[in-house]
């Protein structure tokens, strides 16, 4: 699944309280440094992946009257262009691989930082981050669709897409996420 922007704070908070539930870590600095250096790093591997898509359209748009003459679909050579194109704007596609680096990023970052002392091997760490955005990303879906419910059962009807809408949305959201012990 792609994450977006607005999942970073969320991943970055299961990242470290995981890490901190993990027994295998301490913090010099607290469980608020760990989530900002985590946050920061994220959010810096999706403005990549924002930049490689806003590339990839600037040439889509380069090239529209060809395209239109071949008959060429613009969704297919979107992800042609962007698997051309990706590795040099330093963005990795196989979301396993990218989600692998970034936990290694992560790692590094926290290490490199000394806000995290671990006692066992760099793989473990490796994996305990890893862990948590995948399973950020496996818990997403079915607390997005709770939240989606909630809403709908709820007597004053919203529409989606408004304000209030987005305001209750994002509360419920994070009420789902501590429930589960993910913020």
């Amino acid at each position: 699944m792609k994450i977006s922007l607005p999942h970073a704070p969320y991943i970055a908070s299961k990242i470290s309280i995981d890490l901190l539930n993990s027994g295998y870590a301490t913090f010099s600095k607290g469980i608020d440094s760990i989530k900002e250096c985590a946050q920061e790093l994220i959010e810096e591997d999706l403005e990549k992946e924002k930049a490689l898509e806003q590339r990839v359209e600037d040439i889509l748009e380069e090239n529209e009257d060809e395209m239109e003459f071949m008959q060429v679909d613009r969704r297919s050579m979107f992800w042609m262009i962007k698997k051309k194109i990706a590795k040099e704007h330093g963005v990795i596609l196989s979301y396993e691989d990218r989600f692998s680096n970034l936990a290694h990023m992560i790692l590094d970052k926290l290490w490199e930082k000394d806000l995290m002392d671990y006692s066992v091997t760099e793989n473990i760490m490796k994996n305990v981050i890893y862990g948590s955005i995948e399973g950020y990303i496996q818990s997403f879906e079915d607390i997005e669709q709770t939240v989606i419910d909630k809403i709908s059962n709820m007597k004053k009807r919203l529409i989606p897409g408004t304000d209030e809408y987005n305001a209750r949305f994002e509360r419920l959201y994070r009420e789902e996420l501590q429930k589960k012990g993910m913020f």
